[in-house]
């Protein structure tokens, strides 16, 4: 279904889980160029279902209109918590989770205080730009503040690496890049403890 927001209309998919009513909810989203379909988030979709969470993948109006680059952080933002506040009257009385892959993770970063969210789950955030590790986007991580934040990134990701100190949790996956090619069950198993423990 479509959600219309000031940056145009968003498009989401809602999984509900076999048991009802879902104990949470999780709103995941995708790369700059890439789409709700990119295996990490299914691998965490499906740990949230069978944790019996409701999830809710969208896609962003700038890829809705068929741009590749998500364009000012601040008009991505505002509609991201647009979707937020139109996802959670759908699911309400449940506590939010959040997250995406890449600038996907950048954007549920930056979001996660004002959205009330109850965590974070941050797939292949990227720290900087290839090569360019002084222009660090460190400082969105930190803007959670005390809400919990979930990293998972490739050993070889050019985008860089999150410092542990910098996360409640960073898990490093062997041999992957900035698109995983393998390692969704870890991926999997590294959050799951945490939705159980969200919602416990």
């Amino acid at each position: 279904m479509r959600i219309e927001t000031s940056a145009g209309p968003a498009e989401i998919d809602i999984a509900r889980p076999a048991r009802k009513p879902p104990v949470f909810l999780l709103v995941l989203t995708h790369g700059s160029g890439g789409g709700v379909d990119a295996k990490d988030l299914l691998a965490v979709r499906d740990s949230a279902l069978e944790a019996n969470g409701a999830v809710v993948l969208v896609t962003q109006p700038y890829r809705v209109a068929g741009r590749r680059a998500p364009g000012k952080a601040e008009v991505q933002d505002t509609a991201w918590l647009e979707i937020i506040a139109a996802v959670r009257k759908k699911f309400r009385g449940v506590p939010l989770i959040q997250g995406g892959r890449s600038n996907g993770a950048r954007v549920a970063c930056r979001t996660a205080r004002e959205a009330k969210a109850k965590g974070v789950v941050a797939l292949s955030f990227p720290l900087h730009p290839p090569g360019k590790p002084e222009k660090s986007r460190r400082e969105e991580l930190l803007d959670v503040g005390n809400i919990p934040v979930v990293v998972v990134n490739g050993a070889r990701d050019p985008f860089g690496i999150p410092d542990p100190a910098d996360a409640t949790e960073v898990k490093v996956i062997p041999g992957q890049a900035h698109s995983y090619r393998a390692g969704f069950d870890e991926i999997a198993g590294t959050v799951t403890p945490w939705l159980l423990r969200w919602t416990a």
